[in-house]
């Protein structure tokens, strides 16, 4: 007995003990917060790609439209305004916790949704133009992107329900207090947001 107790006093004994209390942390949920906030990040990093690919897209889907309906100046103009402020927006590092640069961003990428969508609804009175390859190939590019937008927006939520919730409710309260006391509340879409800013892509 008294050898056994040696063992366990001794450095070995101490690596042991100091292994066995990792594993029953890491049981506990000790990386939870930083594994969620992971999580939440990559998501935020996939919607603001998607965003960008749908930029980058309506430059040449302007141009086309332009060569079959410039008489529809309008509502030209305001889908390039509105992607230039949708891309000129500054998205500082603490976006996800930071409430009024989160909802600026969400504004600009909703006007153009919305400029997007006024767009597309010109489109209707154009036979020639709704006929036309490169038309259609950027329609089908922009179906997709807009399709991946609200995708990787849901994978988002989850995300941050998942991580909020974490900080809510014990025992990651608890290892918040303790161990990440820098960690704060991300914020989210609303679901008034997911049914509204999509801009339906059919012909």
């Amino acid at each position: 007995m008294l050898a056994v107790a040696r063992v366990w006093a001794g450095p070995t004994g101490r690596a042991a003990i100091l292994m066995l209390a990792g594993l029953v942390l890491a049981g506990c949920g000790i990386n939870q917060i930083p594994t969620l906030d992971e999580q939440a990040k990559a998501a935020w990093s996939e919607v603001l790609n998607q965003y960008q690919r749908r930029a980058d897209l309506i430059p040449n889907l302007v141009e086309t439209v332009k060569a079959f309906a410039e008489q529809e100046s309008k509502v030209l103009t305001e889908v390039v305004e509105a992607r230039a402020k949708a891309t000129q927006v500054q998205i500082p590092p603490d976006i996800l916790t930071n409430k009024a640069a989160f909802d600026k961003f969400q504004e600009a990428q909703n006007n153009l949704s919305g400029a997007l969508g006024r767009l597309l609804v010109v489109v209707e009175r154009y036979p020639d133009l709704k006929s036309n390859q490169n038309f259609l190939a950027l329609q089908s590019q922009l179906e997709g992107t807009e399709n991946r937008i609200a995708i990787s927006r849901r994978d988002y939520i989850v995300a941050v329900k998942d991580y909020n919730t974490e900080l809510r409710t014990i025992p990651g309260r608890w290892w918040r207090a303790l161990l990440y006391p820098d960690s704060e509340p991300m914020q989210n879409f609303s679901v008034a947001e997911e049914t509204t800013q999509v801009p339906k892509v059919e012909f």
